[in-house]
């Protein structure tokens, strides 16, 4: 829902009146029908493979084989299937459909803002157009990376998972402030506003993030107190012990 909301919400991808989709449970069609009023509800999966010049396979990873199983008699090299499970590899979607025109996607929700950090690999049977097509839609939602498919479990620990990680920082940083005596709504819009803020300067300077520390970071002064917690909290080792255990869950997906 994230990723076509976003479509749709993006100034430069038409795509509201051309989506049809399926799920078996009818509270998540209720859902995305409300979401996403111009969309038309199919009567099975099949239908929508059959119907559809591109598929997005938007399910739990655990029960994408299954949804595999229950299209592949109707997979032909006529729609282009593309898959964000997570962890679930282009060979078992290949295998499980028939079909190699098949692109693999992890994006993440802040799509929704036109703000998504996404990564996508092609199979043998996808062509340039159909990458260059997928591109163009995640590109009107965020920025989006080709990569090999042995780097996207690395991507889903990163910036696939990443948001959360962001969250818990300014809820952190908030609550921090709050405990300093801050008002939590302006503590909240702080840190929100301090994380768009500090990621902007890495993006638009260039500069690595160290450099940028090194930039407000004085000899003896309040910032350098508070790396010196984080430092000894080992903060950093943590985060990247996080993006590793997401990465490794991602292996283990595609494995099961």
């Amino acid at each position: 829902t994230a990723l076509s909301r976003g479509f749709v919400a993006s100034q430069e991808t038409d795509v509201g009146p051309t989506i049809s989709f399926f799920d078996p449970s009818p509270e998540a069609c209720a859902n995305f029908s409300e979401s996403i009023s111009a969309a038309t509800l199919l009567a099975d999966a099949a239908q929508v493979v059959t119907t559809a010049d591109i598929v997005f396979l938007a399910v739990k990873p655990q029960i994408l084989p299954a949804v595999l199983d229950s299209i592949a008699a109707v997979v032909t090299t006529d729609v282009l299937l593309v898959s964000i499970a997570a962890g679930v590899t282009l060979d078992v979607i290949c295998g499980r459909t028939g079909s190699d025109r098949v692109i693999r996607v992890m994006p993440n929700t802040p799509c929704l803002v036109g703000k998504a950090a996404t990564a996508f690999s092609p199979a043998q049977g996808a062509t340039a157009t159909d990458c260059a097509a997928v591109q163009n839609l995640l590109d009107s939602v965020g920025i989006t990376y080709q990569l090999p498919e042995q780097c996207l479990d690395a991507v889903t620990g990163l910036s696939g998972s990443g948001p959360a990680y962001i969250y818990t920082v300014v809820q952190a940083l908030c609550g921090g402030g709050v405990a300093m005596g801050l008002p939590e709504d302006v503590a909240l819009q702080l840190a929100a506003q301090t994380a768009i803020g500090a990621a902007e300067m890495i993006l638009q300077t260039g500069l690595p993030p160290q450099q940028l520390i090194d930039q407000v970071t004085s000899p003896g002064g309040t910032t350098l107190a508070g790396l010196k917690v984080m430092h000894d909290e080992e903060i950093s080792a943590t985060i990247i012990k996080a993006v590793q255990a997401a990465t490794n869950r991602s292996i283990e997906l595609g494995k099961s």
